[in-house]
This record gives C-alpha cells, sequence and structure tokens, in this order.
C-alpha cells in the first residue's frame, strides 16, 4: 500500500494541533497509542493497519473500535477532516520521530 506525501497548510497547524491534544492527545501522546500500542499514529503503523487516507481515519475517529471511543457525538465533520489531516502530516515527520 503507498502512503502518500501530505501537505499541511501551516496557518492551520496550531489549531490542528490543539483540537488534536484536546481530542487524542490523552490516548494518542506524540502519536503514541497508550492502549494498543502497535496501533500508533506513525506512518508505517497507519500503513499497516489501512488508517492512511483521512477517509480511514475518519471514520475511525467518528465511530470508534476496540479501545477507542466514537467521537462523532463530539466533533464535527470540520474538526474530524482537521484531525485526519493532522494525523497525515504529523505521521510523515514528528511522529515518526517520537
Amino acid at each position: 500500500m503507498t502512503f502518500f506525501s501530505f501537505s499541511f497548510p501551516l496557518e492551520r497547524l496550531d489549531s490542528a494541533q490543539i483540537l488534536f491534544s484536546k481530542n487524542c492527545g490523552v490516548c494518542h501522546p506524540n502519536g503514541k497509542n497508550l492502549i494498543i500500542p502497535e496501533k500508533n499514529l506513525r506512518k508505517q503503523s497507519l500503513e499497516a493497519n489501512g488508517m492512511n487516507s483521512k477517509f480511514a481515519i475518519i471514520y475511525q475517529v467518528r465511530n470508534g473500535k476496540n479501545g477507542m471511543p466514537a467521537f462523532g457525538d463530539r466533533l464535527d465533520q470540520k474538526d474530524l477532516e482537521t484531525i485526519s489531516e493532522y494525523i497525515l502530516f504529523q505521521s510523515q515527520f514528528h511522529f515518526e520521530n517520537q
């Protein structure tokens, strides 16, 4: 499976980081996964688990699965898209180095 390079508008990075931290950071600090460590947010893990697209991440965040709760009632579509874009961007750079 190919992982496409993903860019993220710099002017949205701070707000996306805050949104991620408030909603995802408890279980995924620095892209880790404190519940199921092998299902972290690093590029290689996202690829291996079929989570390397905006659609897959949005679906997972909205509906939850296994140890992950559903956030569909707490986040609107714009927030879901922002979080998914942030995860894809960080998985290429920041999360890989943690």
